[in-house]
């Protein structure tokens, strides 16, 4: 069973996220980062290998896509919060860009 992420966990797995261009949600214990691509394709592209990752590891995103961009929002409801399936899915997501 996943849990929120405790006081002493989210600063370490968290604030690496921050410094790389995610924020917190206003209003949510959440995450969300926008990424930026030269087109729709590549978009696509990088929502498919995305979604293998999140399928594989039954954690999906809050997402949205216009053209060239993906905005993606992160946690986790069974625990209504961040959870450290977050974070991980988090350094993922960058990995493939």
């Amino acid at each position: 069973m996943t849990e929120k992420l405790s006081e002493e966990t989210r600063g370490p797995l968290l604030d690496p996220l921050l410094s790389n261009g995610w924020s917190m949600v206003e209003d949510r214990d959440a995450i969300t980062k926008t990424f930026k691509f030269d087109d729709f394709v590549d978009a696509f592209g990088w929502m498919s290998r995305a979604a293998l990752w999140a399928e594989k590891w039954d954690h999906h995103p809050e997402w949205r896509n216009v053209y060239n961009s993906v905005e993606v929002t992160l946690t986790t409801h069974d625990v209504d919060g961040l959870s450290t399936l977050d974070a991980k899915l988090a350094r993922k997501l960058d990995g493939l860009t």
